[in-house]
């Protein structure tokens, strides 16, 4: 993968000089998109903890209303999970864009409306990795909440 101090000298397949501008948004592009996933790391971290949570008091208390209870905390992080999923992926979409010498895309913009209709929030939301982390985390849930009712 290149530099970005090799896409400005125009060492990447040839390529004209992206110019200082462009190489400044992709900086704040890249800072935007390191937030987002850093942003999603955290909400599976608390997640994981919340869920951790709820199994332990819910079988220490022999309560399955417990163990149903944290079925809601943990869709509200998948969801919001699926949020930040969406916004970094819009975010790379206008990455690509502004590497790009050809295409003209406004100078220093964080403007990420002419991509939403590339990915939409429910595919970010059931994308394969967000349905296996909070998917397991459900099936556990709902079969603590099934072996507790009998």
């Amino acid at each position: 993968m290149a530099t970005l101090d090799e896409a400005s000298s125009g060492a990447v397949n040839g390529s004209a000089s992206l110019g200082e501008e462009r190489l400044k948004h992709l900086e704040f592009l890249q800072a935007v998109i390191t937030r987002l996933s850093n942003h999603s790391f955290l909400v599976k971290g608390w997640a994981l903890t919340l869920a951790a949570g709820f199994f332990a008091v819910a079988s220490s208390q022999q309560s399955w209303q417990v163990a149903a209870s944290g079925l809601v905390p943990l869709a509200c992080f998948w969801f919001l999970d699926g949020l930040f999923l969406r916004q970094e992926r819009l975010f790379r979409h206008l990455y690509d864009d502004v590497r790009r010498p050809g295409v003209e895309v406004e100078t220093l913009s964080m403007d990420v409306r002419p991509y939403l209709r590339r990915i939409s929030w429910f595919e970010a939301t059931f994308s394969r990795t967000l349905q296996l982390f909070y998917g397991a985390l459900l099936v556990a849930d709902a079969a603590l909440v099934a072996v507790m009712a009998r």
